[in-house]
């Protein structure tokens, strides 16, 4: 399969490309969107995050595919896909403040797109009510539970259900299910992710029990990113939302074996010193690659596997390689980030590489706070 192809990565028109640079490459994000299908018993169970790509071209490949659910975390986001009219979009976020007023004007702006948003507590729901009931909209909701990830949500517990059963009587608003996200589960281990989920599980059933014992509708649940998404694609009842899969990334590659989605993003970059006989200063700072996590795990180089992290700033990246590596000043690396969905952010544009040739630029346009709205 040539997706497989050791050189796979490599751009003929190389020399075209300022750096740095972001890359897609168009057939390994066909590859897994196909995967990410195969994966599921029914394709109406996959809600995918846009967090990771931000692309009006990738939404609609996946509109394309058949899938008609969508997640995200910003406004933006949630307006990327009212462009696109998406059928069904959650605003992953319990909007506050002015947040509310630009999520009103999203359902009355794209009425094509169902959009819905979380709730943790009382005075969001009234607030939200409040806003909704004045703005002549009902918004649907769902409740966000804390299931260990500690930023969030709601104890699952006897105020969840108080909380769910407050929203099924206030008016302007119509509560749709529950929301879990567990992105403190990401342990290489998929056993011990399993064993981890499955304390979720029982906390989300326990709560849907209680809810439809008090004559409420069965909630529609929403659960998981991708390191549980194989443990939710197997159950009927969850609605999984996986993010990263579409560009994959060096840090899912080795800590999730068992998902065989193909790495579809790069950073390009150039030696633009030889700052001594074993070390190289490349174009790829601070602004140009996620810079969360520690240094020497936050690019690896394609072409250069040996090559060691010392130094970063904010446009310049200093690496350790041996003394007969062979760079030159204008020499092209290619970069697999550690993490891409920040990586993705801190670009204006992707270039698209399809077999090996440069095709176009996307343009990341949900990587701004405000598209119109």
């Amino acid at each position: 399969m040539s997706n497989m192809a050791a050189d796979w990565y490599l751009i003929d028109e190389v020399d075209q490309l300022d750096s740095p640079a972001l890359v897609f490459y168009q057939d390994r994000i066909t590859a897994n969107i196909e995967t990410l299908k195969q994966s599921i018993n029914d394709i109406n169970r996959l809600r995918p995050h846009v967090k990771t790509h931000k692309t009006i071209e990738i939404t609609q490949q996946l509109l394309t595919a058949g899938i008609t659910k969508f997640k995200c975390a910003t406004i933006a986001e949630a307006e990327m896909l009212g462009l696109c009219q998406t059928p069904d979009v959650l605003l992953a976020y319990q909007p506050a403040g002015p947040k509310i007023g630009r999520f009103i004007q999203l359902i009355k702006t794209y009425p094509d797109t169902a959009f819905s948003c979380l709730i943790d507590n009382e005075f969001s729901l009234k607030e939200i009510a409040r806003m909704a009931i004045t703005s002549g909209v009902s918004i649907r909701v769902f409740l966000d539970l804390n299931v260990g990830m500690n930023r969030t949500g709601i104890l699952p517990g006897a105020a969840a259900l108080a909380l769910y059963e407050a929203a099924t009587v206030e008016k302007g608003v119509e509560i749709s299910g529950l929301h879990a996200y567990d992105g403190h589960i990401h342990d290489a281990d998929y056993a011990v992710r399993e064993k981890q989920a499955a304390v979720i599980l029982a906390s989300i059933d326990k709560l849907t029990k209680q809810i439809v014992g008090k004559g409420m509708a069965e909630p529609v649940i929403i659960a998981g990113g991708t390191p549980t998404f194989p443990i939710y694609a197997k159950l009927d009842f969850i609605e999984c939302s996986p993010g990263t899969f579409v560009l994959w990334d060096k840090g899912y590659q080795d800590a999730f074996a068992e998902q065989d989605y193909l790495t579809a993003a790069l950073v390009i970059t150039r030696v633009i010193s030889l700052t001594s006989a074993t070390k190289i200063t490349v174009d790829l700072g601070h602004k140009s690659v996620a810079a969360e996590n520690l240094l020497k795990k936050r690019v690896h180089f394609l072409n250069a596997p040996t090559a060691e992290a010392v130094s970063q700033s904010e446009e310049h990246l200093v690496l350790e390689l041996e003394a007969d590596h062979g760079f030159q000043v204008g020499d092209v690396l290619y970069g697999l980030p550690i993490h891409i969905c920040p990586t993705v952010a801190l670009y204006g544009n992707a270039n698209i590489i399809n077999k090996h040739k440069l095709e176009g630029e996307w343009k990341i346009i949900s990587r701004e706070r405000k598209i119109n709205i």
